[in-house]
């Protein structure tokens, strides 16, 4: 059974560059982004909001993560409020949010 594009969900991929004088692995950014957002929007906005952080396009401190489009500024007001990773301060900027992956990559540097 195949599912009709209107019936789809819609997704947004939101870039995000960490600024900070520490490298971290895909899996300490993750458990960082899922906690915040788990504490800023509940279990049931993440439900509703279905963010996806992509661990195979982590590279250089940058990072996407795909989130519902309805659920967009939620998600990124959640992310930009973590101000430490592992005990290091950090700065999260949102760079370009976009409804494809292509795009969003190429603003990766």
């Amino acid at each position: 059974m195949k599912l009709l594009p209107s019936l789809k969900e819609r997704k947004r991929y939101v870039l995000f560059k960490i600024d900070s004088k520490e490298d971290f692995t895909a899996m300490d950014v993750k458990k960082a982004v899922d906690n915040a957002i788990k504490d800023f929007i509940g279990e049931l906005g993440i439900s509703k909001a279905s963010p996806m952080f992509l661990s195979e396009r982590y590279q250089k401190n940058q990072f996407i993560v795909k989130v519902n489009h309805k659920f967009v500024n939620e998600v990124v007001s959640a992310i930009i409020l973590i101000k430490k990773i592992k005990n290091t301060p950090v700065l999260l900027q949102s760079v370009i949010i976009s409804g494809t992956l292509k795009k969003v990559s190429s603003y990766i540097k």
